[in-house]
């Protein structure tokens, strides 16, 4: 079945231009102009209304990036429009909780300068992104350094902070073995390059290459947003100097790494949340009911657990749960793009037809989107029967990606995942032409 992934590339002024937003490795299939160019290979619903047609946000939570409020506009487009993504706060309380563990177990080996402080810098990914929020929220509240404000924990940066004295965190203790220790966020940034790309790795390296220069000595303790900028600061400076670093997304470079000194990371069952975001489109595609293949089973034998996903209705939003990997378990996680075997049977196509999908990569420079996701909706493609043309954002304007939906018509369905949580009506107001 044919795959398309259309990506910008900066090669020539005379094609449509790629940035590459970030340091992580851009992993695409062929590059090449703008997608739609193509006549419908298995013919789109042409007596379907663009906005009538099947749609699924995924990645970003179409919201408000100020208050974290849902845009529900957005998410109840159609009666066809849903939201795939994962748990956000249950996998950052994982993430706080499993740093703060690592600290207790460890304590003879962390305090390196034996201050009786227990330093840690945090790499923050977007500061107006749901889940960059709440890993930065779950951090400070299994270390005790949040501050309330506004009834929620304090996610803003905090820049540096080695006297604890900012304003946006404050001092936490823990105490291991009877005796206590401060624990103090000793900095904290987004990590945003020149070009206004988010969770950018590069950004993160030369943040750990500054903060090591000045106060290394006093760096007990890596935190990050995701693995992308959690390695970058790992490769850069915390395996030479032996510092666990804490990641998020358990790409395969991170979890391989957690035999060299990686702290850990947490799986956000990608797995499940790429098949959740194709199967919602095959049974609107089929006008089956939502659950089929989800919580109810398929004709092929399809079917998720209770333990691994969540659906709330009244945000018509799958959510995936998350599991920690650490030392204990990471060689269960060393294949991130590997399909979920309970929903890895292929669909008849006889019965469920061929579909043409139009899906976007908010940024094809991505590690986690680039390098797990979307090798993951590949193979899922193909098993429900799905043509898809994956599209390559730079990573900064919803224009990029927008620009490349110039003939909806031509698809069946439609996947979306925004550059910012905001700009949900950027894409609906195409559809609804």
């Amino acid at each position: 079945m044919k795959k398309k992934f259309v990506a910008l590339t900066m090669a020539s002024l005379l094609c449509f231009s790629l940035a590459a937003c970030s340091s992580n490795d851009s992993s695409s299939d062929d590059a090449g102009s703008s997608a739609g160019t193509d006549s419908a290979e298995e013919g789109a619903s042409s007596d379907v209304a663009n906005k009538d047609k099947p749609l699924v946000w995924f990645n970003r939570q179409p919201s408000n990036s100020s208050t974290g409020e849902l845009d529900m506009t957005a998410l109840s487009f159609n009666d066809d429009t849903y939201y795939v993504g994962f748990d956000a706060n249950q996998g950052a309380e994982l993430q706080g909780t499993m740093i703060k563990e690592y600290i207790e177990e460890n304590i003879d080996e962390i305090d390196r300068n034996g201050d009786g402080v227990i330093g840690y810098v945090l790499a923050i990914g977007d500061i107006g992104h749901n889940d960059s929020i709440a890993r930065t929220r779950g951090v400070r509240k299994a270390l005790g350094t949040g501050v309330e404000k506004d009834g929620e924990i304090n996610s803003e940066p905090i820049g540096t902070n080695t006297d604890g004295s900012a304003s946006a965190v404050q001092d936490g203790s823990i105490e291991v073995n009877g005796k206590k220790y401060v624990v103090r966020e000793l900095a904290s940034q987004e990590m945003k390059n020149s070009a206004g790309a988010t969770w950018d790795a590069a950004t993160a390296g030369n943040a750990i290459g500054t903060w090591s220069s000045s106060f290394g000595k006093e760096i007990d303790i890596i935190a990050s947003n995701n693995d992308g900028m959690g390695m970058s600061m790992f490769n850069a400076w915390s395996k030479d100097n032996k510092v666990p670093t804490f990641g998020y997304d358990a790409n395969s470079d991170a979890v391989a790494a957690i035999a060299e000194g990686y702290g850990g990371t947490i799986s956000q069952h990608a797995d499940v949340q790429a098949y959740l975001t194709l199967r919602v489109l095959r049974n609107a595609l089929d006008g089956a009911d939502v659950d089929t293949g989800i919580g109810t089973a398929d004709d092929a034998g399809n079917v998720l657990s209770d333990d691994v996903y969540v659906y709330n209705a009244d945000e018509r939003s799958y959510y995936a749960l998350n599991v920690a990997v650490t030392a204990d378990n990471y060689q269960d996680f060393t294949d991130s793009t590997k399909i979920y075997e309970p929903v890895s049977a292929q669909l008849d196509e006889g019965t469920h037809a061929s579909k043409k999908v139009w899906l976007n990569i908010y940024n094809a420079s991505d590690n986690f989107l680039s390098s797990t996701y979307q090798p993951l909706l590949q193979n899922y493609d193909d098993l429900l029967n799905l043509d898809i043309d994956y599209i390559g954002g730079d990573g900064q304007t919803e224009s990029n990606i927008t620009n490349r939906l110039g003939n909806p018509a031509q698809y069946d369905a439609f996947a979306i995942n925004m550059v910012k949580t905001d700009n949900a009506a950027s894409y609906t107001a195409l559809l609804s032409q």
